[in-house]
């Protein structure tokens, strides 16, 4: 179902500010911050305001739509939720961000459903470190 039928069946308008927003996060090849989204959103559409991202944010993340992600900092990032759901590997050193498939944490979440009993809700995982090359 595309994003703007969604927000369409769920009583929501397709304003232009939304529609700027999904494009820059469907469009993004990396996570961005709301302070990037802005930047960008005003180059399209000058007039819109950073509430307006946060609370479009906040929004699109409700429905589903949008994915927000603790890379560590103060800051949080968002992507497209139709990316996937993935991991990161996070440099501590240089900051460097690495995507990593879901499958390849299968099998932690199996041993801490079996030896826990608890069911990890992992959508969206940082693992912080260190990458080889700051090693």
């Amino acid at each position: 179902m595309s994003c703007f039928r969604l927000l369409k069946e769920k009583g929501y308008r397709l304003t232009l500010q939304r529609a700027i927003i999904l494009d820059i996060l469907h469009r993004a090849e990396k996570h961005i911050t709301p302070e990037e989204i802005y930047a960008e959103a005003r180059s399209k559409y000058p007039e819109v305001n950073k509430s307006t991202i946060y609370r479009t944010l906040e929004l699109l993340g409700r429905l589903g739509l949008v994915d927000e992600t603790d890379l560590g900092g103060d800051k949080l990032h968002y992507h497209h939720a139709d990316k996937g759901h993935h991991h990161h590997l996070i440099c501590q050193r240089c900051g460097r961000v690495f995507d990593v498939n879901e499958e390849i944490l299968d099998s932690l979440r199996e041993a801490l459903t079996r030896d826990h009993r608890f069911v990890p809700d992992m959508r969206h995982l940082g693992i912080f470190g260190h990458c080889l090359t700051c090693e």
